[in-house]
């Protein structure tokens, strides 16, 4: 079969390749094929017209077309499928348009504005397609749609035989309308007295209208139209010859013979004897080699320089540290609290090791804890008060290394009841604990609390007991996709770094209180893991930055350089500047010992389990092989290198994507 089923790129509608092409016999396929020349030349021959095709120009090839490409000279080609579906979206007519360019070879170079704009859209589409960053197919899609109007509107086949057309809609729509009837009806009889009578015009006057927008007179073109589309019988069928004349519409076979050979040079039999083969001599007899997509981002580089998303390989972000620095101390204020589920679901042996496993590798100070005083942990509005449930979940918070910052709930309690709980709820735990213990606890009351049950909280906390106390305002429900994303690294360690109001977040999504979320997967919350353990992005921001020593070396836009003894830790990110992307060349000077090094990589492109769920299909639920894969998936990239002792290390760094890198330098 010499029809090609183009298999488009993940989530976009398009496929893009950069081949050497030597010989790539006739094909054709239902997708508008574009080429762009970036190094070398081609000869594309295009139904029955041959061209050469020189460096930076460009070429359309459009539906189910026969073309074939050769050529004697290494060469690089960007080559561009569009599903039609898309385009016709926004064009419905999309499949009896067609589109041609002016090639430079036959004396009609490819300038000005409408070829600087093609490539510039071609480059965008590369370059997102390359990069896959944030939102990329949004970016394709975009840039698609208008690249479908500069076509219509700069490269509309009607347009290409008559420049005059261009500002003649109402002329265009005709030809175009008479010009479609052809095509939809070539295998017919048609007449010039039927389009004419149907466009309310003398056939004569229409005759010299047509050959005046066409080019060729009205039955030179239907001749054209039906000796093109008998090229696929010929090679896709065993229709014999007589039977493809008569199949698109020729009335005698002399006559087919005679208007094939005008334009192919040869005849319909001649043609099928050269060209026709099987599916495997097809295959053998194509000559092409596939490259790497990123190498054609050096060829059109020129395109992309105001381009704000594009990354290229000089757009890169020089840091030059000097270990011998200090610029005081590193204050790990992000390690301040972390929400804790509500108090009753602390006791489930899931959640405990969920909360192990946050301490061990980051180790927040406090955990902020709701819900204590209500019903599921035994204190009611009336009757006696029980603590031991309360203890339980304590003991369990202190037993991790956290401090707990209690959230003195109010409601369904009177005024009087509420002093009774707070009173009753010191002196139990200052018996079991101690004075000193509960004075490092912390206590807060929700900010939208009446101000009676505020008196009635600071009165006893701050004013019986000396103890700090403080209103809390608590987003339990502050859902937003961007806890979810890579994106979200470099929010939280910014903060840290620049000494900001750090994030507060969850230590665990909490779909119980999560109304009709859209996935039970990853719905928005705030949480460090998703509900079952799987790690998001937010854990690796928090988790680097565990990592980094108590001594600020140098810090600047988009890193921090720390140490702790001999060890220093140096922690990168990307910034706006830089989008989702960063390019990163790093020297270090005035290391005193050999060091090993260990490199963490948390992106949008090596670990973000939110990137590998949407590959999934965005299941609404995951099965558990889906869970481990995504928990082996969330597990930050590593390295690992030596460095003998110099004057000067140089590290070149890229950061795929949305997120950060991590270097620990050991002593050895």
């Amino acid at each position: 079969m010499r029809r090609e089923h183009i298999k488009y790129m993940e989530n976009i509608p398009i496929n893009i390749e950069l081949l050497d092409i030597r010989e790539y016999p006739i094909h054709w396929h239902e997708a508008i094929e574009i080429l762009m020349i970036l190094k070398g030349s081609i000869e594309a021959t295009v139904e029955s017209d041959t061209y050469r095709l020189i460096e930076n120009e460009v070429e359309i090839i459009n539906l189910d077309e026969a073309h074939s490409l050769s050529s004697n000279e290494p060469n690089l080609v960007l080559m561009l499928h569009i599903d039609p579906n898309f385009f016709q979206k926004y064009y419905e007519d999309i499949r009896n348009i067609y589109f041609y360019t002016d090639c430079a070879f036959e004396g009609e170079p490819q300038v000005g504005d409408n070829y600087e704009i093609f490539k510039k859209y071609l480059s965008t589409i590369l370059c997102e397609a390359v990069q896959k960053g944030e939102d990329y197919d949004v970016y394709i899609r975009e840039t698609l749609v208008e690249l479908l109007y500069l076509l219509i509107n700069e490269f509309h086949y009607l347009i290409y035989e008559n420049r005059d057309l261009k500002d003649n809609a109402e002329q265009l729509q005709r030809y175009h309308r008479i010009a479609k009837y052809i095509f939809n009806n070539y295998n017919n009889k048609i007449s010039l007295q039927d389009i004419a009578k149907k466009e309310f015009l003398s056939a004569q006057y229409l005759s010299n209208e047509i050959k005046y927008a066409l080019g060729i007179s009205f039955q030179d073109f239907v001749n054209l139209t039906r000796a093109e589309e008998s090229v696929k019988l010929l090679l896709d069928t065993d229709m014999s010859i007589s039977e493809i004349s008569e199949e698109v519409g020729f009335s005698h076979t002399r006559y087919y013979n005679k208007h094939f050979k005008r334009h192919y040079k040869m005849t319909p039999l001649q043609y099928r004897k050269k060209y026709k083969m099987d599916e495997e001599k097809f295959n053998k007899a194509k000559q092409i080699t596939s490259y790497d997509l990123g190498e054609a981002l050096k060829y059109i580089s020129s395109y992309l320089e105001n381009y704000e998303r594009y990354n290229y390989e000089e757009k890169i972000s020089k840091i030059n540290v000097d270990v011998y620095k200090n610029e005081g101390e590193f204050f790990h204020t992000y390690k301040d609290a972390i929400i804790l589920p509500k108090a009753s679901a602390i006791l489930e042996k899931e959640i405990q090791e969920f909360l192990i496993t946050i301490q061990k590798e980051i180790d927040f100070d406090y955990g902020i804890l709701r819900d204590l005083f209500s019903r599921e942990i035994g204190i009611y509005p009336e009757g006696n008060i029980n603590f031991r449930y309360a203890k339980k979940i304590i003991d369990l918070i202190l037993s991790v290394n956290l401090r707990p910052d209690i959230i003195f709930g109010f409601e369904e309690f009177t005024p009087a009841r509420y002093k009774e709980i707070i009173t009753n709820f010191l002196n139990y735990f200052q018996e079991e604990y101690g004075t000193y213990e509960l004075s490092k606890w912390r206590y807060s009351i929700e900010k939208d609390a009446p101000e009676d049950f505020k008196k009635i909280f600071y009165g006893i906390l701050s004013g019986e007991w000396g103890f700090t106390a403080k209103e809390e305002d608590i987003k339990d429900r502050d859902i937003n996709s961007v806890y979810d994303m890579a994106s979200v690294v470099p929010l939280v360690i910014d903060k840290a770094v620049n000494g900001d109001d750090p994030y507060i977040l969850k230590a665990i999504d909490d779909i119980a209180r999560e109304e009709n979320p859209e996935n039970a997967v990853f719905f928005g919350d705030k949480g460090l893991l998703n509900w079952e353990g799987i790690k998001k992005p937010a854990y690796h921001a928090f988790y680097f930055l565990s990592k980094l020593g108590d001594t600020v070396i140098e810090k600047g836009e988009g890193y921090i350089v720390t140490s702790k003894g001999e060890d220093f830790q140096l922690l990168l990110y990307t910034t706006g500047k830089e989008n989702t992307e960063r390019n990163l060349s790093l020297n270090i000077v005035n290391l005193w010992r050999d060091y090993r090094v260990v490199m963490y990589e948390a992106s949008e492109n090596a670990n973000s389990a939110y990137n590998l769920w949407k590959a999934l299909g965005e299941p609404l639920y995951l099965t558990d092989n889906e869970v481990e894969l995504l928990k082996l998936a969330s597990i930050p990239k590593i390295t690992t290198d030596f460095r003998k002792k110099k004057p000067v290390q140089h590290f070149k760094l890229k950061i795929r994507g949305c997120g950060a890198i991590l270097l620990m330098f050991y002593a050895t």
